[in-house]
């Protein structure tokens, strides 16, 4: 069963990504996450922000992800044999249509934009980033991509979960579907 998960950058995808696998540690799972999928910073390309005109590497968009190597991954590890559920997290898990495809059960953690930027805000500056730095990337850029890719994708989940506040009934309730579709 291959499941993915979407969300918002700071939504917490990954957070719900790793319960999840925990939970099914009964079961041979396997986590791919589409950070790891990242182009190297020099090919990514370079946007222009809506509204101050600004350049910023353009980290939330497709082009930015190995989407060929990623989805080539996907397809091996289903045809592997090696893992009953496989989950995939990211940004752009129900956006791509070539992963959304392949994908048994869809699910999208929405979280409102001011919890993540401050999440994004927390996180980031322990990566030695400036507020000022994060706050201008998140406020020029990843809002604009967020809107343009992420947010639509919701639509496309078959279960909508709250990244507010996390929960366990949601996460056991999914767990015994999963199983029980294994």
């Amino acid at each position: 069963m291959i499941v993915g998960i979407a969300g918002g950058s700071a939504s917490g995808k990954t957070t719900f990504s790793k319960r999840l696998a925990e939970m099914l540690c009964e079961e041979s799972v396997l986590e791919i996450h589409m950070d790891a999928y990242f182009k190297d910073p020099k090919e990514r390309s370079t946007a222009i922000a809506p509204v101050t005109g600004r350049p910023y590497r353009d980290d939330n968009h497709p082009m930015s992800f190995e989407l060929p190597r990623l989805r080539q991954d996907l397809k091996e590890a289903a045809e592997s044999g090696k893992y009953q559920v496989i989950v995939v997290e990211g940004l752009l898990t129900l956006w791509d249509q070539e992963i959304y495809d392949q994908l048994d059960l869809r699910l999208f953690v929405d979280c409102q934009a001011d919890e993540r930027i401050v999440r994004r805000l927390r996180r980031n500056m322990t990566w030695g980033l400036t507020f000022d730095e994060i706050a201008d990337v998140y406020l020029d850029m990843v809002r604009y991509r967020h809107n343009e890719y992420v947010e639509p994708s919701k639509w496309r989940a078959d279960f909508i979960l709250n990244g507010s506040l996390f929960s366990e009934k949601a996460l056991e309730a999914l767990v015994l579907y999963i199983r029980s579709m294994l």
